[in-house]
């Protein structure tokens, strides 16, 4: 690999970890506590690095390697968004056709927002839900067609195009044009017309493929405590598998490094591989068109292409987006202008900094610019920041005013949604749970645990909720905090 000159080195006295990806991506690993991961990177048509790190599960002994399968998360929305443009190639669909024209049943909270919600605004997360709305819903058991009813008691939180708001369930949506068009569901397109056309032999869709293929590859869970990272493994309903599947077109995608180097190819060759095109120089170029402003500093500028963050900064541009799902993390970026592709997986959730470390680590090799440290850089204001947060809930809790609950027997009954249909609470050997979600998913019932005063908390498909109980016009209602600000309405008890 390349050499940097001795005045280089003398100019810019940091440390070149360059000469080997590997020994990076190790230090990486070790920074985060990072309990296994994989790389892969491609140069020039070329696979030039592919490995992999640490174990599949803490203390396990079991290794991972670049065949090793992950969930790559969010990166599946590249996914999608290729799918739908293959079929604009076909003229099965339009950019800027309504939804309606697909989906008759289809409705918003605002009639007008209904009426004229474009295909590609599913894609571009401008839609005006708030950021992240619904995300965590499907934790409580809902399935995709329960959530597709869903949409229209979700208030706006801003004007339709106007503002970005990342957001996964609307693919949902965008997977429901995909049927009405082709006959055919999103998984069979995926496979028909992505991963066996790519020869992504290894990549699996949703909860079935993942356990299917994982071979004890495990999601491990991140906290801090005294300044120290530490990884758990996540146990049964912890790893969320049914929102796996349920978001599986915004979300529910499992592959290897090794199999995303073909995506890479993909996206750098113009959607023509080994002499096969498919898809058209046109709708690939439309697919890396950013169209969102997502964020805009000194440094660099982000926006949103229909499924990829671009980045544009002084000395290159970057196509890239992330993946996180319950104990998973992923990045997938190329670039272009240096015929450069790179895919980094691992099984454990520490934030975002790692994979954006190992991203800019090996484009910075390629562009000949001189490498900075960017995990050690990042650790340390990540450490400084998770003491200040410890601090201040340490803080918040000390001064909290003690609330007793009321006489636990007060909550119990039947209580009624206008979206989630019915909640039951019921007091069982001094303890409170609660039941709810739909009647055919297996873990309903949760136990409640008593936060302050009129609030609780339960945990249920990986997620914890909060609910808070108050009077309206005479009534015992409780506020369920979905995390996102849906703002959906009160739980009323039946009277």
């Amino acid at each position: 690999m390349k050499k940097y000159s001795l005045l280089l080195l003398l100019l810019f006295p940091i440390c070149v970890w360059a000469q080997d990806f590997g020994a990076y991506a190790k230090k990486v690993a070790k920074d985060w506590n990072i309990t296994g991961s994989a790389l892969a990177v491609i140069h020039n048509d070329s696979i030039v690095f592919a490995e992999g790190f640490g174990e599949k599960r803490n203390g396990s002994g079991l290794p991972v390697d670049a065949q090793t399968v992950f969930q790559i998360g969010s990166v599946s929305k590249s996914f999608t968004a290729a799918l739908v443009a293959m079929l604009v190639d076909e003229g099965k669909v339009a950019w800027d056709d309504p939804i309606k024209k697909y989906l008759p049943d289809f409705e918003m909270y605002d009639p007008w927002v209904t009426e004229n919600l474009q295909v590609r605004d599913l894609l571009l997360h401008r839609s005006g839900l708030p950021n992240q709305a619904g995300t965590y819903i499907p934790c409580l058991g809902y399935d995709r067609n329960q959530m597709y009813q869903m949409f229209k008691y979700m208030p706006p939180a801003n004007s339709v195009r106007t503002t970005y708001g990342y957001n996964n369930i609307l693919f949902i949506v965008a997977e429901k044009v995909i049927q009405a068009v082709t006959g055919k569901t999103w998984e069979e397109n995926m496979q028909e017309r992505i991963f066996t056309p790519l020869g992504m032999h290894n990549t699996t869709m949703n909860e079935d493929g993942f356990l299917a293929t994982s071979d004890g590859n495990t999601p491990h869970s991140t906290s801090v405590t005294d300044g120290v990272i530490k990884t758990t493994p996540m146990e049964g309903e912890e790893r969320a598998l049914h929102w796996l599947t349920v978001i599986s077109a915004a979300g529910g995608i499992n592959s290897t490094v090794t199999d995303m180097m073909q995506w890479c190819r993909f996206h750098l060759s113009d959607g023509v591989l080994d002499g096969d095109t498919l898809l058209s120089a046109a709708q690939m170029a439309y697919l890396h068109r950013g169209q969102m402003i997502t964020s805009h500093t000194d440094a660099r500028t982000n926006t949103y292409s229909p499924c990829w963050f671009v980045e544009q900064n002084s000395q290159y541009r970057v196509w890239f987006h992330t993946g996180t799902t319950w104990g998973f993390t992923a990045i997938c970026a190329f670039v272009p202008k240096l015929n450069l592709g790179i895919m980094w997986l691992s099984n454990s959730s520490p934030p975002a900094e790692p994979r954006y470390a190992i991203m800019r680590h090996i484009i910075d090799y390629y562009m000949d610019l001189p490498t900075e440290d960017y995990s050690t850089r990042d650790l340390k204001v990540y450490l400084d920041k998770a003491k200040e947060q410890e601090a201040k809930r340490k803080k918040d809790l000390a001064e909290r005013i003690p609330e007793p609950a009321a006489p636990y027997g007060e909550y119990v009954g039947t209580y009624t949604h206008t979206a989630l249909g019915e909640a039951e609470i019921t007091l069982e050997d001094g303890k409170l749970f609660i039941a709810l979600g739909p009647e055919d998913f297996p873990v309903r019932k949760h136990q409640m645990t008593h936060i302050n005063g009129q609030q609780f908390s339960f945990r249920s498909g990986g997620s914890g909720f909060t609910l808070t109980f108050s009077m309206d016009d005479h009534q015992l209602v409780f506020d369920l905090n979905l995390r996102q600000n849906e703002n959906m309405g009160l739980w009323r008890a039946r009277k």
